[in-house]
C-alpha cells in the first residue's frame, strides 16, 4: 500500500487526516508520544471515530493503521524517507521536536535517491505553519540536502474546521484509541504548497489563492466560538450549545459572524451567499450537543486569543479596513478582556495584567493596539459598558 505519516495521533491527527488517507487507500502510521494509545493503536491495527450529531451516532472503523514512538528516530526517519504523504497535527508549541524527525527522514530520503513527492500537510493553528515548519527543517539540513527539500518535499498549509473535542478520562479508560467527532469532512489546502499534482485524498480540496481560507475559518468560525464562549461565560453557561440557544448571546455571535463575512465579500468577491451559507452550517454544528464543547474550550487562552492576528481583534481589524463596523465583534473582544475562568490560569494571568497595568497597557502589550488607532477606543468604550 501506499504509505501516510502522521506526527500526532491526537484529535486531529486521528479524528480527522487519518480518517482521511486511510479511507484515501494509504497505510497511515502515526508518530506520537503517548504510549498507552499507540499500543492501543498497534494491538488492532485500527482504531474507532464515532461520528455524532443531535440525532444519530455512527462508528467507523479506521484501518490498517499503525504507531511508533517519536523517540524512534530511525524508523521514524525511514518512515519519512519512503512515505508519499504526510502531515503535523501536533501543536504549535510541540513542531521543534517534530522538525529534527522530518529534518532526519528528508536527508535519508535524499540519500536513498527517492525522487517521488512527498506532501506534508500542516495541520497547525498556526499562521503561516507551513513556511514555519519548512525553516525550521531547512535550518537542520545540509545544503545538499535542502535543495533536494526544495525540489521534492511540498509543504502545504491547510485550516481545520472539524470539531473534536478532546476525549473523555471515561473514554480513555474504555479505549485509548477512541475519538467522537462531528461528521463534518471538508479540507480545503493551498495548492501552491503541492509539488507537481496535488494527490487525491478524500475530502480534500485545492485552493489558490488560499488566503479567503484561512481569513474565513479565523475571522468567522473561530472568532465566532470565541464571541460565544466570552459571552456564554458572563451569561453562566457551562457549554457552546446552551450559550447558543440564549437569544441574546446568538444574534451577536450570528453578528460578530455576519461581520466578518461582509468584510471578505468586499475583500475577495466570493460567490453570492457562500459565506452566509457557511455562518448557517457553522452556526447549526455549534448546536452539536453530543460534542460536549465547553464554553472552558472555546475561551480558554484568552492571551492568544486577543492577539493583534487572531481571531477576535484581528476579525475586527481586517472589519475596519474594508469599511465595515465591527460593533458585535468588539463587545466579544470586551466579554474577553473579562473571562475569568477558575479552571483556566491564562484567564487568570489577564485578569493580572488588568488589575496591576489598567486597560490602556493591557490593550497594547496583549492585544498590540495603540491608543491612536481607532480600534482602541472602540474596545476601551465596550469594555466599561459592560461592567463588572
Amino acid at each position: 500500500m501506499k504509505e501516510a505519516v502522521i506526527f500526532g495521533a491526537g484529535n486531529i491527527g486521528r479524528g480527522f487526516i487519518g480518517q482521511l488517507y486511510s479511507e484515501s487507500g494509504y497505510q497511515v502510521t502515526f508518530v506520537d508520544v503517548d504510549q498507552p494509545l499507540l499500543d492501543a493503536i498497534n494491538a488492532r491495527g485500527e482504531y474507532t471515530i464515532r461520528l455524532v450529531t443531535n440525532d444519530k451516532s455512527e462508528e467507523v472503523r479506521v484501518g490498517p493503521v499503525r504507531a511508533l514512538h517519536a523517540g524512534n528516530a530511525d524508523e521514524v526517519a525511514a518512515l519519512v524517507s519512503r512515505a508519499e504523504i504526510g502531515a503535523t497535527a501536533v501543536g504549535a508549541n510541540v513542531l521543534k521536536f517534530v522538525a529534527p524527525n522530518l529534518a532526519k527522514g528528508i536527508a535519508r530520503r535524499a540519500a536513498e535517491g527517492n525522487t517521488s513527492p512527498l506532501h506534508l500537510v500542516i495541520c497547525e493553528n498556526l499562521k503561516g505553519a507551513a513556511a514555519i515548519v519548512r525553516g525550521m527543517v531547512k535550518e537542520l539540513l545540509p545544503a545538499e540536502a535542502q535543495e533536494f527539500m526544495q525540489a521534492n518535499i511540498g509543504f502545504v498549509d491547510t485550516v481545520i474546521a472539524r470539531m473534536v473535542p478532546p476525549p473523555t478520562p471515561e473514554m480513555r479508560a474504555q479505549d485509548p484509541s477512541l475519538i467522537v467527532v462531528e461528521p463534518y469532512k471538508r479540507l480545503p489546502v493551498d495548492r501552491k504548497g503541492f509539488i507537481g499534482e496535488p494527490p487525491a485524498i478524500v475530502g480534500m480540496t485545492p485552493y489558490a489563492p488560499f488566503s479567503f481560507f484561512t481569513e474565513r475559518k479565523l475571522y468567522i468560525h473561530n472568532a465566532g466560538h470565541a464571541v460565544l464562549a466570552y459571552l456564554g461565560y458572563r451569561r453562566g453557561h457551562e457549554y457552546g450549545y446552551e450559550a447558543l440557544a440564549d437569544e441574546d448571546i446568538y444574534f451577536q455571535v450570528r453578528g460578530a459572524m455576519e461581520e466578518s463575512a461582509l468584510t471578505l465579500a468586499r475583500k475577495y468577491r466570493p460567490p453570492q451567499g457562500q459565506l452566509l451559507a457557511n455562518i448557517d452550517d457553522l452556526l447549526h454544528r455549534f448546536e452539536n450537543r453530543a460534542l460536549g464543547d465547553t464554553i472552558l474550550r472555546l475561551g480558554r487562552d484568552p492571551i492568544r486569543k486577543l492577539g493583534r492576528t487572531d481571531r477576535l481583534v484581528g476579525a475586527a481589524l481586517n472589519a475596519l479596513a474594508e469599511g465595515v463596523a465591527p460593533v458585535n465583534i468588539v463587545a466579544g473582544i470586551a466579554a474577553a478582556l473579562k473571562f475569568n475562568h477558575p479552571d483556566d490560569p491564562l484567564a487568570a494571568e489577564l485578569q493580572a495584567r488588568l488589575h496591576g497595568y489598567g486597560l490602556a497597557r493591557t490593550l497594547s502589550e496583549v492585544c498590540e493596539l495603540p491608543p491612536a488607532e481607532p480600534l482602541f477606543e472602540m474596545v476601551k468604550a465596550a469594555y466599561r459598558e459592560i461592567g463588572d
